[in-house]
Order: structure tokens, then sequence, then C-alpha cells
């Protein structure tokens, strides 16, 4: 039970670690140097059409079979520290016999859970082979997933409380980024369901039959994932339902408001306009106060009379 981990800035240090009978993991960070790479495939015999997906992050999910290894996308999820949002990158994956070689985007991954297994001994990833190793790393990001979905979680039922208080226009900017985020990751892993469903299903040299029943586990763990996803996607939709509504009950209560204030002053402005008028023959002109205080009584009555009305008809 022999372990090494190291630190190496040279492809030709790589170079020790390809022919041994040893299970070797071979983590680089960063892919945007073209040399490296076209470097790393000469010497590890990678077609062409796999270092230009490893070069293109932009790739789906996929299973790749070819002669001498198989190659696996991967999506990794992070939140960003800075401004709380969902980022991802691309993780690729190159599954031989006696290595496994891991391509990301840049430094920082999810695998200090399957290092710190490496480094302790007597575990199943220092007994089994590069097909239990990458098992074991796939298994980590799906994990990293739940949460992911535990943070987004939080936030959809604390949008869900604010909303029944009390709706505001960032509601609206979060339902918005939530479902961006709920779309962002179903389609990084609903296709990696099939990509762990052709890694069980299909007979090659590099996944064992006793490999293959950890796989169905990640599998399932695939699947809970994506019902997580849908679930939370549903009740973002509701959310929006829910705010628009109640957008619009209160647009209604304001218009109720000032359809009462608006139908009050209709008999009142024709009362202006009665006793505006420049006539001589008013009864209440030959009395001290009494235009003004027969105007303000008529008003009164008129107003209390059409509030009772409305308040019979709970119209308000």
């Amino acid at each position: 039970d022999h372990f090494i981990e190291k630190t190496v800035l040279n492809v030709e240090e790589l170079l020790a670690y390809k022919q041994t009978e040893t299970t070797s993991w071979i983590n680089i960070d960063g892919v945007h140097d073209v040399e490296i790479l076209e470097k790393i495939g000469k010497h590890f015999d990678i077609h062409p059409l796999t270092l230009e997906d490893i070069l293109n992050t932009n790739q789906r999910p996929k299973l790749d079979e070819y002669p001498n290894y198989l190659y696996i996308v991967l999506r990794m999820f992070f939140l960003d520290e800075k401004d709380k949002a969902l980022k991802n990158e691309q993780v690729s994956l190159i599954l031989t016999k006696n290595f496994v070689i891991t391509f990301l985007e840049d430094a920082g991954d999810v695998f200090d859970t399957v290092r710190e297994r490496i480094r302790k001994s007597a575990t199943r990833l220092r007994e089994n082979g590069t097909d239990y190793l990458a098992y074991a790393l796939i298994d980590s990001i799906v994990d990293s997933y739940f949460h992911i979905l535990e943070k987004i979680g939080e936030d959809v039922e604390g949008l869900e409380d604010n909303l029944v208080i009390e709706p505001n226009k960032n509601d609206l900017q979060t339902i918005h980024l939530l479902r961006r985020e709920m779309i962002l990751l179903r389609r990084a892993i609903w296709p990696l369901r099939e990509v762990i469903s052709a890694m069980q299903r299909n007979e090659n040299e590099f996944i064992e039959e006793k490999t293959r029943v950890y796989l169905r586990d990640v599998y399932d763990h695939t699947i809970q994932v994506i019902d997580t996803i849908e679930s939370y996607r549903e009740m973002v939709v509701g959310m929006l339902d829910t705010y628009l509504s109640s957008t619009s009950n209160k647009l209604n209560e304001v218009m109720k408001v000032l359809t009462v204030i608006s139908t009050l002053f209709i008999p009142l402005t024709f009362l202006a306009g009665v006793y505006g008028m420049n006539f001589r023959h008013f009864p209440e002109l030959g009395y001290d106060w009494m235009y003004p205080w027969g105007f303000w009584i008529i008003t009164l009555f008129v107003v209390l009379g059409m509030a009772v009305f409305f308040k019979r008809k709970k119209w308000f």
C-alpha cells in the first residue's frame, strides 16, 4: 500500500506515471495553455477531438469512448463569495487502466474529500483501481450539488415567507435569478444522468463490474438532485404567480380607493357648480352665513349618505 502526493510543474515529469502499474491521479488546474495541453495529449495518447473538447469549456456532460480511454465531461458548481451568484466550470476526466487525468478550468475544486480518503491507508480508494477513483470523483461532484441545492432551498423558503408578508421589487429580481439558476442546474445535471447510466451499461475494459454497483448509487443521487431541482423550479414559478397576483391585488386596492374618492366628488362637483351660478334668488341669501352653511350641510349629508351606501354594498 504505497502512496505519493506530488506537485509537478512540467509535462515531462508526468511521464513517469504513464507506464506504471499503480493507480495514478493527475489533476491539472488551468486548460487555457494550448501548448501544454498539446504536450499532454501527445505524451498520453489523447485524441485531438478530446483536446478540443477540453479547451472548449461550454460542453454539456457527456461520455466518449476511445480505444485507450474514456472521456467524461461534467459541470462543477460553486457559489461566488463576492456576489453570491451561482458559477460553474467544466471538469474533463480521462479514465484509463492505470491513471485518471482531470482537467479543471481554474484552481479550486470539490475533491478535498477524495484526497483525504486517498491519504488514509486501508481505504477502498487505495485498494481499488482507476475506475473506482473515477467513480469517487464523479460522486464528489454530485454530492456538491446537494450543498448548492441546500443553499438555494434556503433562498426559496426565505423568499416565500417574504412574499406572504410584504413583497417588493427586489423579490421579483430574486425570483428571476432563482429561475436562471434552476435552468443552469437542470441543463448541467439532466444529461449527467445519461452519462452515468451509460457508464453502468456499456461493456468496456475500463470499468469493472464491482464498480458499476457504486455507479448505480451515483445514478440514484443524480435522480434525487433532478427531482429536487424540478421541485424548486415549480416553487419558483408558483412564487412568480404569487408575486404578480399580490401586485395586482395591491393595484386593485389603490384603484378602488381612487374610484370611491372620485365617485364622492361627482355630487360635490355638481353642488359646487350650482352654488357657483350667478343667480340673485337663492332662499338662503337673505340670511347671514346661511349661504356657506347651506352648501356645507348639503355636502356633508351627500357624502355621508354615499359612504353609508358604499359600506352596505361592501365596496370598501
